[in-house]
């Protein structure tokens, strides 16, 4: 079967994100205003081949822990849909 996985990796809450301090500090510099917070992450979209959804799911949590996230500094989501 082929699955699709649209996965998001962010920095986890309690840590530092220059870039989202960064952004947020120069939207101002383009008119855009009331912004408290940005948190600046990752998308990645990966398509691929499972016997079913649960090794699917095995296959896209190994990837995100293995290569994708420093689960030390980022934390992972992630949804998953059967292509045809």
């Amino acid at each position: 079967m082929k699955y699709r996985a649209e996965i998001d990796i962010m920095p986890h809450a309690e840590l530092l994100d220059p870039q989202g301090k960064t952004v947020a500090k120069n939207l101002k510099n383009v008119h855009i205003d009331g912004v408290e917070q940005v948190r600046i992450g990752k998308h990645v979209s990966v398509k691929f081949e499972a016997r079913d959804e649960q090794a699917a799911r095995e296959l896209v949590e190994k990837a995100c822990k293995d290569l994708l996230a420093n689960v030390i500094m980022e934390g992972f989501t992630y949804s998953l849909t059967e292509e045809n």
